[in-house]
C-alpha cells in the first residue's frame, strides 16, 4: 500500500499506539489499515464411498486435483460460501453435515475451513474453474497430482480415520519454514 484510501496521502508503516503489529498508517487522517487472513471455505462432498473432486482450470496450480473451495465473500457465513464454492466448481447439490477441518497457512494468511457435505445428486459437471470433477474412491484418488496439502490432508484424514471420528473437527497449522523452504505442519 502506498496512498490511504480515504485522502490519497502517502502512507506509512509504524506501530500504532496501543497495538503490537506494523500497519499502514495514514499520518493525514490518522487511519489505520488492518491486512488479515482471508477465509477459504469448502466442501468435502461424499457419496456412498467417494469424494468429488475438481480437476483445476485456474491457477495456482491448473490441472491439479482438489476439493470445491474458495474465498468467502462478505455478507455470506461460512456454510453459505461453502456451498456456494462447490456449486461454482462443480455444480454439486450438497448438504453440509459437519465442520470437518480447519486450519492456518501462515505463509500466505489463510484459514481453511472445510465441511463434510452429502452429495445430494450425480448432476454435477464442471464449472469454470474447473477442468474435470469426478468422483473418487480411497484407491482411486491421484495423492500425486493433489493441488494443495490442506486437501490431501482433509483426504487422508477422512479415508484413514475411524468414521466414529468424522464428527469431530480436525484443526492445525501450515506453516513454512523459511530454513527447509517446506512446509510444516502440527495437524
Amino acid at each position: 500500500m502506498k496512498f490511504c484510501s480515504d485522502c490519497a496521502h502517502e502512507l506509512e508503516q509504524k506501530i500504532p499506539k496501543g497495538d503490537t503489529y506494523m500497519r499502514y498508517c495514514c499520518p493525514n487522517c490518522n487511519r489505520i489499515f488492518y491486512q488479515n487472513p482471508a477465509v477459504v471455505v469448502g466442501c468435502m462432498p461424499i457419496y456412498e464411498d467417494k469424494v468429488l473432486l475438481c480437476k483445476r482450470a485456474i491457477e495456482p496450480k491448473v490441472g491439479k486435483w482438489t476439493l470445491p473451495a474458495g474465498f468467502m465473500e462478505n455478507g455470506e457465513c461460512v456454510e453459505e460460501g461453502a456451498m456456494r464454492e462447490t456449486f461454482e466448481e462443480a455444480h454439486a447439490n450438497v448438504e453440509i453435515e459437519n465442520l470437518f477441518t480447519v486450519f492456518s497457512v501462515t505463509n500466505v494468511n489463510y484459514v481453511y475451513m472445510i465441511f463434510k457435505a452429502k452429495l445430494l445428486d450425480l448432476n454435477f459437471k464442471s464449472g469454470i474453474e474447473s477442468l474435470d470433477v469426478k468422483l473418487f474412491s480411497k484407491d482411486e484418488i491421484p495423492w500425486d497430482d493433489l493441488a494443495f496439502l490442506s486437501v490431501k490432508h482433509c483426504l487422508k484424514k477422512y479415508f484413514n480415520d475411524d468414521p466414529k471420528t468424522h464428527e469431530k473437527t480436525s484443526m492445525g497449522t501450515f506453516r513454512l519454514d523459511n530454513s527447509k523452504k517446506e512446509l510444516e505442519t502440527n495437524l
